[in-house]
């Protein structure tokens, strides 16, 4: 019999890849993904502990979400609604204390165990935020349908870095990276499946070290080289990554492999040493900045983006100052910016020095200025130019598709569905804030050709 699973992510590329695989785990059981909450037998929030007020938003989505429920039951029916992700793992029995017409809470570590809470569920509400012995990865079955032409794939979670404002460590548990084996397996499938772009995923994805067929560690930058061997795995990419795992043999490969494209994210958080220090991330702004001319003199058409959070406990005008002259320095194509705010558990959130929120407003909306006129040049710098798109979606108007170019950019073009799910060469006719538009040239729909160097 089939039933309805509406799944609601938010968050990371890693929660989207997560939601993917819930969707297979649950396949077996004759749950099929729906768009909307209306009607599902089973609604998910895998939930993200990252942004502001993350927690609230959960707790917010699932009063809207309780009618539904009652609604369902009333008539006789049966709802499981079920909170997973971050927040669940975090929060765990509170969230059952807050909102006890939810079924089903589930850490990010055992959604492998979904059949067996759905099959307890009728009986008992589950709570499940047990870091596992065993790797959920082991016990996930083959996905169960296509991913599309740009697809996600977990290599790596967890992190040993323990950042003072952040709580992944406590969230995701430790590093653990996936036998080199298995995730080229997964790639091949989902190849087969039609899938010509792979976006490598990991807390620290590129503290990749899964072992070999002879059981050694392989580095990020050896699978990345596997992987570009895959016939028809045209593009790879690789998200999110710290400066301390930015090793030589990862900075060559941008320079020596053509799949992978020339896009990093690379967040530095502060241009400020002391801050740096304070936030425990073991490197500083001058070795930051090395590492990106290294990696420029291996790839010097690489675009660069990075994660920035103001207001850290502490920071005063001049070390804000440190990180605007470091955004001046580097010049991002893009980048997320963020007020400091306080995660619970973490060592940042107890400290006394706390920075006013109207300080953080201002000087959040000056890093904001400036990282868009970066943002804006790099764009308009693509005008005119030919750039390889891989064509991943319909976009909002009729005969549009929406892609992507090698340096992560959004780009609308006028063309049919028959060129849907391939890579095109279009010229750039216009720069928008968050975009490019431009049209298809020549006959070579589907045939990937090297990037202009810019």
């Amino acid at each position: 019999m089939r039933k309805k699973l509406f799944i609601k992510t938010y968050g990371c590329q890693m929660n989207v890849y997560d939601s993917a695989r819930m969707t297979d785990v649950l396949a077996p059981l004759g749950y099929v993904p729906v768009d909307q909450p209306e009607g599902a037998d089973m609604i998910i929030l895998n939930t993200c502990h990252i942004r502001e007020k993350a927690a609230e938003k959960v707790y917010s989505e699932l009063g809207r979400l309780r009618p539904l429920k009652r609604a369902r039951e009333e008539d006789g029916g049966e709802m499981i609604l079920a909170v997973g992700g971050c927040v669940a793992q975090a929060e765990g029995d509170e969230v059952r204390r807050r909102a006890p017409w939810v079924d089903v809470v589930f850490g990010p570590q055992a959604y492998h165990r979904l059949p067996d809470m759905v099959s307890q569920v009728t009986r008992q509400a589950i709570v499940d935020t047990e870091f596992p012995v065993e790797a959920k990865f082991d016990f996930l079955p083959e996905e169960s349908s296509p991913r599309g032409a740009a697809a996600f794939l977990t290599i790596q979670e967890g992190c040993d870095k323990f950042c003072t404002f952040c709580v992944v460590p406590y969230t995701r548990g430790a590093e653990f990276s996936r036998p080199l084996g298995d995730v080229l397996a997964e790639a091949r499938r989902l190849v087969e499946n039609g899938t010509s772009e792979i976006t490598l995923l990991g807390q620290n994805v590129n503290a990749y070290h899964g072992n070999g067929a002879d059981r050694r560690p392989r580095s990020l930058a050896d699978l990345i080289r596997e992987l570009a061997l895959i016939d028809g795995l045209h593009r790879l990419r690789y998200t999110t990554s710290h400066p301390r795992d930015m090793d030589q043999a990862l900075i060559s490969a941008h320079g020596d492999v053509e799949a992978l494209m020339p896009f990093l994210h690379l967040p530095v958080q502060s241009g400020s040493d002391r801050i740096l220090a304070e936030m425990n991330r073991r490197h500083t702004a001058a070795e930051y900045r090395s590492i990106v001319e290294r990696i420029r003199l291996a790839r010097p058409d690489i675009a660069l983006s990075s994660d920035f959070i103001v207001g850290f406990p502490g920071e005063t005008d001049a070390e804000f100052q440190s990180t605007l002259e470091l955004v001046a320095d580097v010049e991002f194509a893009s980048a997320y910016s963020f007020r400091y705010s306080t995660r619970p558990g973490t060592p940042a959130a107890d400290r006394d020095d706390q920075v006013p929120e109207d300080v953080k407003s201002a000087r959040l909306n000056e890093l904001q200025a400036l990282i868009d006129r970066q943002s804006r040049a790099f764009n308009e710098a693509t005008v005119g130019r030919e750039l390889q798109v891989l064509l991943e979606r319909p976009g909002r108007h009729s005969g549009q598709l929406v892609g992507r170019s090698p340096y992560m950019q959004a780009v609308h073009v006028h063309a049919d569905d028959s060129h849907l799910g391939r890579i095109a060469s279009v010229r750039i006719e216009a720069a928008m804030p968050n975009s490019l538009s431009g049209s298809i040239v020549g006959n070579d729909v589907g045939r990937l050709r090297s990037v202009d160097a810019a």
